[in-house]
């Protein structure tokens, strides 16, 4: 064997021993694995049991929670509070619709906008990226106000009792911006680009084709949080929506509990039917409002959940 070939096998032999000392400094043992699984088993059923007490109060007969309180298993199974907030669903199917259009149309749309703001920030040969980067920092810190941004809304966009008023308040999100301008930079290497710029491409190919394909963590953290946004916002409609036509599902169910409380709060004072307002599903239906509410996008979070770690340890990184 000659000396080259000596040489080699034993920088071979020098890698796959240092490869095996990393594995055994970061190898745990059983019985760590075991507490560590213990935990994260705890942390789950720790997340679940609120949803699980909830669903477990929405079928429980009202009069047997204000008998005993609340119970993981239904002391006397009824389906009174759904009975009661379903009694018009037509305006919870209407609402359901309306959630469905703004929460897509939003989603997509602030992706799109955050995207394309983000990745000339990420980009070393901007020159003004410094300048448009504080102006979203400066923007996390100050606002114009509620009643500036009413006025403009109403006054100037005429954008009260639309579809857009429920949209353009979560489209542009700096802080969404900044994290989605990190992941370009620590994801997407400058000679990637060059290269595309060698072969004739222009900056908005390089953008649809390359960059956005790769940055399907971050597009997914990002389109996540913008779905929960949309998905639970019951403000935007408190502030500009007066046609009941437009109330989103939020805001349809915090009209009715808006009810239930002013009807259960006026029973002692209403004389003959009093009798009929006590027997309101009160705290059972304010659980089935909350199970009807957040039923769909508990499953959107399948689609997101691959990409959703990587999305925030690669954006969590400072650029």
């Amino acid at each position: 064997m000659t000396r080259t070939k000596i040489h080699r096998e034993e920088k071979r032999l020098h890698r796959l021993k240092a490869h095996e000392t990393l594995e055994n400094a970061t190898k745990i043992s059983k019985r760590a694995d075991l507490v560590l699984n213990i935990i994260m088993i705890l942390l789950a059923l720790a997340c679940l049991f609120p949803l699980i007490l909830v669903l477990a109060v929405s079928l429980t007969d009202e009069r047997t929670i204000s008998l005993v309180g609340y119970s993981i298993i239904p002391s006397k199974f009824s389906l009174a509070a759904y009975e009661y907030v379903l009694k018009d669903a037509t305006d919870i199917l209407r609402a359901y619709g309306v959630t469905i259009l703004v929460t897509a149309l939003g989603s997509l749309s602030s992706l799109l906008v955050i995207a394309l703001y983000a990745y000339p920030l990420s980009r070393k040969d901007f020159k003004h990226r410094r300048l448009f980067t504080f102006l979203v920092f400066f923007t996390m810190l100050f606002n114009g106000g509620l009643v500036p941004w009413y006025m403009v809304y109403v006054n100037i966009l005429h954008i009260k009792d639309t579809i857009m008023a429920m949209i353009l308040p979560g489209l542009f999100t700096p802080l969404y911006v900044l994290v989605m301008r990190t992941f370009f930079s620590q994801s997407i290497h400058p000679g990637l680009i060059e290269a595309a710029k060698i072969d004739g491409a222009g900056e908005f190919r390089i953008f649809w084709q390359i960059v956005l394909p790769l940055s399907k963590p971050a597009l997914a953290t990002i389109g996540l949080f913008n779905v929960l946004f949309y998905w639970n916002d019951w403000y935007s409609p408190l502030l500009f929506i007066t046609d009941e036509r437009l109330f989103n599902l939020q805001y349809l169910m915090y009209r009715v509990d808006r009810s239930i409380t002013y009807l259960v709060s006026q029973s002692n004072t209403l004389g003959n039917v009093s009798e009929l307002l006590a027997n309101i599903p009160s705290q059972t239906a304010r659980m089935a409002m909350a199970i009807i509410a957040i039923g769909p996008i508990i499953f959107a979070y399948q689609y997101f959940q691959k990409y959703f770690i990587a999305g925030l340890t690669i954006g969590g990184i400072k650029g």
